[in-house]
């Protein structure tokens, strides 16, 4: 064998050792839990200067502290490479275990920004609301929030940095288990969206749909179409009927209500078909009972005058037959 052939095999073996080597370090990084996974996980964030509470799940901790006496603390659910933690916190928890624990620091830059001189500004008293002009009240101004640091006649210093502004941050974390109840999953992320529990389900449903036909393979125009015809002809479409992967959303007055949801509905529910795997997401308002709702229905039909007339044609453009609807109540009664 010439020494040409030799080196190539070398060069070879070389290339597959190094991809061997590579794939394993892959396979070691792919190890324990990963971006996408949804976990339950306990957490103290303490400001490494003085060593102030920034959040905990805690309960004793919270109490020891004397904070959140309207709160509840528990054990927060969140969804790995979702943001729902710090970066670092993130970064620190990829790749552990459940039962696995750690402390981790986010320096200020990472988690509430470095103190900024020019976010502390003088601005006119008038500004302020008259109960609110006293040092350490917190404001308001034009969209920005802050908290005044003087007042002196009419002038007002107001420092509109994050409380927290310029502090590195103490994490210590502990993953309690992974959530795999996909009922526990949606539930647990619209906590974290909106910061309540509501009640959810999911079923499938079947659905009529309108879905495109599609034309030959061949592109050929079909034998019964015109030659001279020049235009372009329709779509067609046919109706079928597929199932839908739906999540159920109980609607409360607290969520109609609910700032989150109001202004990111959109958002929060195009996150939520993403991470849950499912095809849309229906939210269910609850009035009353139904089939004794349907009979209340019937007897407001039968004594409201004019009245009644305005409810059948509301019936009418929902595609119901009012007069149907009294015969098989009026039948059953007798």
């Amino acid at each position: 064998m010439s020494n040409e052939s030799e080196s190539e095999e070398t060069a070879q073996d070389a290339a597959d050792e190094t991809e061997a080597e590579t794939e394993s370090e892959v396979e070691a990084e792919a190890e324990g839990l990963q971006h996408g996974d949804f976990i339950e996980l306990d957490y103290t964030a303490r400001t490494v200067e003085g060593g102030d509470l920034v959040d905990t799940t805690d309960p004793d901790v919270a109490e020891e502290e004397g904070v959140g006496e309207d709160q509840e603390f528990a054990p927060r659910t969140i969804v790995l490479g979702e943001g729902h933690v710090f970066d670092a916190v993130e970064a620190d928890i990829v790749g552990s275990e459940v039962g696995d624990s750690g402390t981790v620091t986010v320096p200020a830059a990472d988690a509430f920004g470095e103190f900024d001189d020019e976010e502390v500004r003088t601005i006119s008293a008038d500004r302020i609301p008259e109960d609110d002009r006293y040092p350490g009240a917190h404001v308001d101004i034009d969209g920005e929030h802050g908290h005044i640091n003087t007042i002196i006649g009419g002038r007002a210093r107001v420092d509109f940095n994050h409380p927290l502004a310029g502090e590195d941050v103490e994490y210590d974390w502990e993953v309690l288990s992974e959530v795999e109840d996909r009922q526990e999953r949606a539930g647990a992320l619209l906590n974290v969206f909106l910061d309540m529990d509501l009640e959810v389900w999911f079923e499938t449903d079947t659905v009529e749909e309108e879905q495109l036909v599609e034309s030959d393979e061949d592109g050929e125009a079909s034998d019964e179409a015109s030659e001279d015809d020049e235009e372009e002809s329709e779509p067609e479409y046919e109706t079928v009927e597929v199932e839908k992967e739906t999540l159920y959303i109980e609607a409360t007055p607290q969520l109609t209500m609910n700032q989150q949801w109001m202004m990111g509905k959109q958002q929060i529910a195009q996150q939520l078909t993403n991470l849950l795997d499912i095809d849309r997401i229906i939210v269910q308002e609850e009035l009353g009972g139904g089939m004794g709702m349907m009979g209340g229905m019937g007897g407001m039909m039968g004594g409201m005058g004019g009245g009644g007339a305005e409810l059948e044609e509301a019936l009418e453009d929902e595609d119901i037959d009012a007069e149907e609807i009294v015969d098989e109540l009026e039948g059953a009664e007798e």
